[in-house]
């Protein structure tokens, strides 16, 4: 106190600093718990595991590290980022290989009007069985109307993909199998149309 009279720190001012102190320490060891009990949580629950294939937030990659303060994850550029665990708990997240591995693939196709719609469902069940073995048979296909304004019609066939890992090589291959059946069975692929009317 000596000390701190002769340098003109007066008690009460030192009062404020002790407080001041005080409160941004709590606020960092709140931080620091809200961690070490979200990790415990992580531990103990398992919402996520190593190897495990996340999204949390608007990022996405595959958990190389769990501690008990942050959670590894390595993105799909091989960048390691660190998470503090307290995100875990309290965002969004999602498990994309926590039970399950398989996932559904939803391609849309877009054709003119006038096109055979038992020849477009043909073709996409079709790119199903020339795509490799990491895809399976589609589950169903569906047909609609397009919305007004469209002319084309827009067929739907979702796919599952049996790993995680495999969905963009079975996407690109779906993709490009479509792609060539349809310029084989003359079936034209409708892009939307803008028309400008001039006075």
């Amino acid at each position: 106190m000596t000390v701190f009279g002769s340098l003109g720190v007066s008690w009460d001012k030192l009062q404020w600093l002790a407080a001041a102190l005080s409160v941004g320490l709590g606020f960092g060891l709140q931080e620091i718990f809200g961690n070490f009990v979200s990790g415990l949580i992580i531990l103990f629950e398992r919402p996520v595991r190593i190897g495990d294939t996340v999204t949390i937030g608007t990022f996405s990659g595959t958990v190389s590290k769990i501690r008990i303060r942050a959670t590894t994850i390595t993105d799909f550029d091989r960048k390691e980022v660190i998470i503090p665990n307290k995100a875990f708990v309290t965002e969004r997240l999602i498990n994309w290989s926590l039970s399950d591995t398989t996932t559904r693939v939803v391609i849309r196709l877009g054709v003119a009007y006038g096109s055979d719609l038992d020849k477009v469902k043909e073709v996409l069940l079709k790119a199903a069985k020339e795509a490799s073995q990491r895809s399976c048979t589609s589950q169903r296909q569906t047909s609609s109307s397009p919305p007004s304004g469209q002319a084309r019609w827009i067929t739907s066939c979702v796919y599952t993909v049996r790993e995680l890992r495999d969905r963009s090589y079975t996407v690109d291959e779906l993709n490009r199998s479509i792609d060539r059946l349809c310029r084989e069975n003359n079936i034209n692929i409708a892009f939307n149309q803008l028309e400008v009317h001039l006075p």
